[in-house]
């Protein structure tokens, strides 16, 4: 897929993967993860298709820590998870931003339990995106996980089908402002009825032009979030 879309055969992509990646680290499988495909491609791209700045976007309910801790030090990759608060792995705290060179470069949003579109759209638009316009990526890969819909039997958030496809058009007209191609690779997802409607939604609108929406910040999340990146990016 990467080789696709740097080369230009494609604007966006998709790997319908399992097992999911993101918990997997460099040498040891971990949460149902054994090998980090969204890593893998982002390290495929940085260090042999010439790419300078990969985004890497998971929203996946938990926290993607494998991916974190491989990209912890380097400024090539910035690293940005929404997660549900207190989940599995139990990483991903507000305050960690990284490492060494790699400082800034993570961005971890823990969301509280029972937070809907209004506070993960507003962490998305506020905070990631904006980070993301200023890093202006030449490829953005996301970890595409679906357990944060209200429906997923794993965690407590209350995301729609609808969420994902509105998520999925903010990261898309953000890509296509900066003009890198964007991949998505599948991670989360246990109602499998509801994992294959939010597949759908998202790839329609990946390829749709609709825009996004824009929407207010929300007063608590987005506001805590970006007191801390915003040491780091301008918000």
């Amino acid at each position: 897929m990467v080789r696709a879309l740097m080369a230009g055969e494609a604007r966006t992509g998709f790997c319908a993967t399992r097992p999911s990646g993101h918990h997997a680290g460099r040498d040891r499988a971990m949460g149902f993860c054994i090998f980090n495909n969204i890593a893998i491609a982002a390290e495929l791209a940085t260090q042999e298709l010439g790419v300078e700045r990969v985004l890497i976007l998971d929203w996946d309910v938990h926290h993607g820590n494998g991916t974190a801790e491989i990209f912890r030090h380097r400024p090539d990759v910035l690293f940005a998870s929404i997660h549900q608060l207190g989940l599995y792995p139990g990483t991903g705290s507000v305050a960690d931003a990284g490492s060494g060179e790699g400082l800034g470069y993570t961005i971890n949003v823990p969301v509280p339990r029972g937070a809907d579109d209004e506070v993960w759209i507003s962490v998305l638009e506020h905070v990631v995106l904006a980070a993301a316009r200023e890093f202006r990526p030449e490829l953005v890969l996301i970890s595409a996980g679906f357990d944060a819909h209200r429906r997923d039997p794993i965690a407590d958030c209350q995301l729609e089908t609808a969420s994902f496809a509105e998520m999925t058009r903010h990261v898309r007209d953000m890509a296509w402002s900066v003009n890198a191609p964007v991949g998505a690779v599948l991670e989360g997802g246990y109602n499998t009825a509801v994992l294959a409607e939010c597949v759908q939604a998202m790839l329609v609108a990946l390829e749709g032009d609709a825009p996004a929406e824009s929407i207010a910040p929300d007063p608590v999340v987005t506001s805590r979030v970006a007191a801390h990146v915003g040491h780091y990016w301008t918000l």
